[in-house]
């Protein structure tokens, strides 16, 4: 089914059409990352749309769904930015039952993949579900920290999400119903650990494109200034 021409689909077309241009074929894994609040999971989901368009087969995870469980997410304490940024997320896992046979099925198709290994409500592990997938695919990653620098090397290609830090607490608040003003101390541990992870891997310089989404229905693509 073909998207709508709008100025989002446009520019969900023109980074498919990017990605394109390198990986014409084969498996190839593509990361979308930003702040909590970002709007990474719809913005994955219309790249997904987009890649779909042309005939692509399309299956889509997020970093979500691979959660450490609460007792190790909170080791360091319930309001540690440290733990939020180092302890959310089983990245060990993630790589064993998605990342490393869906690369593997360059080779042979037969390898099949997780696409979720943790439910975070229940707190605890899902029933595995594996799938496979022909020797052309595309995996579409969303979540937060993803251009940390020792998972760097698992993408293909990736996009920041860029929005201001008071704009990103807003939506958390009417998504969560958490406090909206990020100063607040309850958001302590969620702002100083997002902090943590732009200065430990500079998402903005790893990213192979950026994105302004502080306008949903108007994202506009940022380019760097080398000069």
């Amino acid at each position: 089914m073909r998207l709508p021409t709008t100025p989002v689909t446009s520019l969900w077309r023109e980074l498919r059409d990017e990605v394109r241009q390198h990986y014409r074929a084969g498996r190839v894994i593509v990361a979308v990352d930003g702040r909590d609040g970002a709007g990474k999971t719809v913005f994955a989901d219309g790249l997904a749309a987009a890649f779909a368009e042309d005939g692509s087969t399309v299956f889509r995870a997020s970093i979500d769904d691979f959660h450490r469980p609460r007792a190790e997410r909170y080791a360091r304490g319930r309001m540690s930015p440290e733990g939020f940024y180092l302890d959310s997320f089983d990245y060990a896992t993630f790589r064993r039952v998605l990342i490393d046979p869906f690369r593997a099925g360059r080779q042979t198709t037969a390898t099949g993949f997780q696409l979720s290994a943790f439910d975070l409500g229940r707190d605890a592990p899902v029933e595995a579900t594996w799938v496979t997938a022909p020797r052309d695919a595309v995996l579409i990653v969303d979540g937060i920290f993803l251009n940390r620098p020792h998972l760097r090397g698992i993408w293909d290609w990736s996009v920041w999400l860029d929005v201001p830090v008071d704009v990103a607490f807003q939506r958390m608040a009417e998504r969560d119903g958490t406090d909206p003003d990020f100063l607040a101390a309850s958001n302590a541990r969620y702002r100083d650990g997002q902090e943590l992870y732009l200065r430990d891997g500079d998402p903005r310089h790893a990213a192979s494109a950026i994105v302004d989404n502080t306008d949903l229905q108007h994202p506009v693509r940022s380019y760097r200034d080398f000069c």
